[in-house]
């Protein structure tokens, strides 16, 4: 008479832990894209995986208030709450755009006790622009 097989189950006994709160994270790169409609902040680890955002319009702000400094800076602390829970130390900064919550995401981010190793504008220049329309002819 063969022997029965016992199944072997891995699972049973070990206890289910989400992965966000098990990843230590001591450096990162924090984006922030300001247009003049909204303020947008993205927090990555170092190879460009993402682990937090937050947006002046997932923070409640509607319409014109979005574009405030104040709500890219409630915007900044949103995203960030998170990944300082996690151990962010040290982060660069990408800045993209021309909006005004430009300058208070950088206070907020200096005040949450985050070092600044690099602060870098990405916004994107036209080298010679777009070609323009054909002359009209009447």
């Amino acid at each position: 008479m063969p022997k029965t097989i016992r199944r072997i189950y891995f699972r049973r006994n070990r206890r289910i832990s989400s992965r966000k709160n098990t990843r230590k994270l001591t450096k990162g790169v924090i984006h922030i894209q300001a247009s003049f409609h909204n303020t947008i902040v993205t927090v990555t680890d170092v190879t460009g995986r993402v682990v937090s955002w937050s947006s002046a319009g997932t923070c409640r702000f509607r319409a014109k208030r979005r574009a405030t400094p104040f709500a890219a800076q409630t915007t900044v602390v949103n995203a960030i709450r998170p990944v300082v829970d996690q151990g962010l130390k040290r982060a660069k900064v990408m800045i993209k755009g021309p909006g005004r919550g430009r300058d208070a995401a950088l206070r907020t981010i200096r005040k949450n006790g985050i070092r600044l190793t690099c602060i870098r504008d990405v916004t994107p220049m036209p080298h010679n622009g777009c070609r323009p329309p054909k002359k009209r002819r009447v």
